[in-house]
């Protein structure tokens, strides 16, 4: 079994132990990625904008292996408020309405008060 290790640079990965993503047998998991801009470290205050940020982390960690987010399979959403959910859904139809991924939104509570989103997905590579 060959494992690959993908880091965005967020301090988060070594503080914690984990990578944004791993690639392993055709496969890649992306984990549970929240809105920060990692460019700035900042969080942006609303929804949307957590959202856009999560996606775009998401689809720089599968370009890193030559998958994009039209190889998505799966996709979870944690939302603290079930009522912020609707404010993302332009964002995740345009990031997946190709795709079109099996997909859960679950309400649950996030590591930090300010993080309104968090998205975790899996894709297959396109050359498998």
């Amino acid at each position: 079994m060959t494992r690959t290790h993908i880091s965005s640079g967020s301090p988060f990965e070594s503080q914690i132990g984990y990578s944004r993503a791993v690639v392993c047998n055709g496969w890649v998991f992306v984990a549970g990625t929240t809105g920060y801009d990692y460019s700035t470290m900042t969080m942006p205050a609303t929804v949307e904008e957590q959202c856009a940020n999560a996606l775009a982390t998401i689809g720089t960690a599968l370009a890193e292996v030559g998958a994009s987010l039209d190889d998505v399979v799966r996709v979870r959403y944690i939302l603290p408020d079930k009522a912020d959910w609707p404010g993302c859904w332009p964002a995740t139809r345009a990031a997946f309405g190709t795709a079109r991924p099996a997909a859960t939104m679950i309400v649950a509570g996030l590591q930090e008060p300010e993080m309104k989103i968090e998205i975790e997905v899996t894709a297959a590579l396109p050359n498998g």
